[in-house]
């Protein structure tokens, strides 16, 4: 696997940086000490929409994280191609979140809920435009198989 211009070390490295310190500001902001006084409405509710809400986008941030460890790691040769095809993909990203749920929660932290899924859209991206330029082309494939066979005939029909 050749590699790509659009991915490079500085990009994954900056990126690798603003992963960590967003997912800095995550650990803090979902540190339920303190943050359950905050709560409006029915308590009970908005403690459930903050627990599902710091799950949700831990778990969003610790994926971005995996995947740019997994592309470093590539860069600096210390993973095949073959072993960051097959390990280095990037989940899907997770259901979205109930309006109702995030209506709950303080806005200072919906706010940096939005960040982190602009953060792992924006890794998304750069995830499928890197298997895009690595995939195998059915097309290709085909034409490959016909070259073959057709090579072989030739040199069948010749004997």
């Amino acid at each position: 696997m050749n590699k790509t211009t659009d991915i490079n070390p500085h990009i994954i490295e900056g990126l690798y940086t603003e992963a960590l310190l967003l997912a800095d500001e995550v650990r803090a902001a979902f540190d339920m000490s303190g943050r359950l006084d905050e709560l409006a409405g029915d308590e009970d509710l908005a403690r459930i929409a903050l627990s599902c809400e710091a799950l949700r986008t831990t778990t969003r941030m610790m994926h971005a994280i995996a995947w740019l460890l997994n592309q470093k790691a590539y860069l600096n040769g210390e993973l095949s191609d073959f072993q960051l095809r097959r390990s280095g993909r990037l989940p899907r990203a997770s259901a979205e979140s109930d309006p109702q749920q995030i209506a709950l929660i303080h806005p200072e932290i919906r706010n940096l809920i939005e960040n982190t899924e602009r953060f792992y859209a924006r890794i998304s991206r750069l995830d499928a435009a890197w298997r895009e330029n690595f995939a195998v082309m059915p097309g290709a494939l085909q034409r490959l198989r016909d070259r073959l066979g057709a090579s072989v005939e030739s040199r069948a029909g010749r004997h």
